[in-house]
């Protein structure tokens, strides 16, 4: 029977070497820092979205507050959930999560936002969900075939992003009482 893997004692030995590398081997394809920094970058995007998201919850008033600040609610629990994935994705590739709220907002993609009304926040919400569904797609290429594990995550994390803009449209549509979608 072939052995799939050729030389078990070369891959054993390179194993051994660079132990305070972790989980990142000779055969990770990518620059380790430049991942890092931009891990780093999407986690501030995703942390700035944390914020938004967790304003928006305490803010929400009106008839329908109560109920689309549930909403916000919910996303920003799952949004925190992805900033910790990416920040332990950091962590394994040598790096260091930077959660400094010094430059958040230059370091993400998304903005905190100025929304005082129930309406406004839901489109906030909507266009940051936009903007990070068009940032993960282009992550996902980017890491592409050399970095398997870090694309697993972010196709995870992408397919949420889709479900957070739906919700964010279909609230939207409730709230404006017309369709958005254009022909």
């Amino acid at each position: 029977m072939a052995s799939f893997i050729r030389d078990m004692e070369q891959i054993r030995q390179s194993a051994i070497r660079k132990l305070e590398n972790g989980a990142v081997t000779q055969s990770y394809q990518r620059d380790r820092q430049q991942s890092v920094a931009i891990l780093n970058e999407a986690l501030a995007s995703e942390i700035v979205c944390v914020l938004r998201y967790q304003h928006h919850y305490f803010m929400a008033s009106g008839v329908h507050g109560r109920s689309v600040a549930q909403t916000f609610k919910k996303h920003s629990d799952e949004e925190r959930e992805h900033m910790d994935e990416i920040a332990e994705r950091i962590q394994e590739l040598g790096g260091k999560p930077d959660f400094n709220p010094s430059g958040l907002a230059s370091r993400s993609a998304s903005e905190y936002g100025k929304a005082d009304n129930l309406v406004e926040m839901i489109k906030e919400n909507l266009i940051a969900e936009r903007i990070a569904v068009e940032h993960y797609r282009e992550l996902i290429r980017y890491f592409g075939d050399r970095d398997p594990t870090t694309r697993h995550m972010l196709v995870g994390i992408l397919a949420v992003e889709e479900e957070h803009a739906n919700d964010m449209h279909d609230l939207l549509v409730a709230h404006e009482g017309r369709p958005m979608l254009k022909k």
